[in-house]
């Protein structure tokens, strides 16, 4: 997730808006692969994964409605050109989470782990 995350983060950095809350991913190189081990412990992956969630978080806040409206060109990572409507890219991204999310869940759960209350549902007040 984290890795497919950086990815569509930094194409997203390309877009024609310039978002300055996306700056801080130049110092991280694009992952040329997505089964690659991006850290060796469970700490440093854990702490990174907090810093690109709160970049995530502060990014969407910047967001505005024309913004979603324009195309987006990118390479996908076996260098084909594409070009896409930023809105369904940034659908993408999030329901891309979700799914993954999930089959990590499930694979905890098969485990034997308790994940807890995962029912947006329930966490809705």
């Amino acid at each position: 997730l984290m890795l497919g995350d950086t990815v569509w983060l930094k194409r997203f950095a390309e877009h024609p808006a310039n978002f300055a809350a996306l700056a801080p991913l130049d110092g991280i190189a694009t992952p040329n692969d997505l089964k690659q081990l991006a850290f060796a412990n469970l700490a440093e992956l854990s702490a990174h994964r907090a810093w690109l969630d709160q970049l995530i978080i502060d990014w969407t806040h910047s967001l505005h409605e024309p913004h979603l409206d324009q195309r987006l060109r990118y390479h996908n990572m076996r260098g084909v050109a594409a070009e896409k409507p930023f809105f369904g890219l940034l659908v993408h991204f999030f329901n891309h989470q979700t799914h993954h999310r999930g089959q990590v869940t499930t694979l905890l759960s098969q485990a034997g782990v308790d994940v807890g209350v995962t029912d947006l549902l329930a966490l809705i007040d």
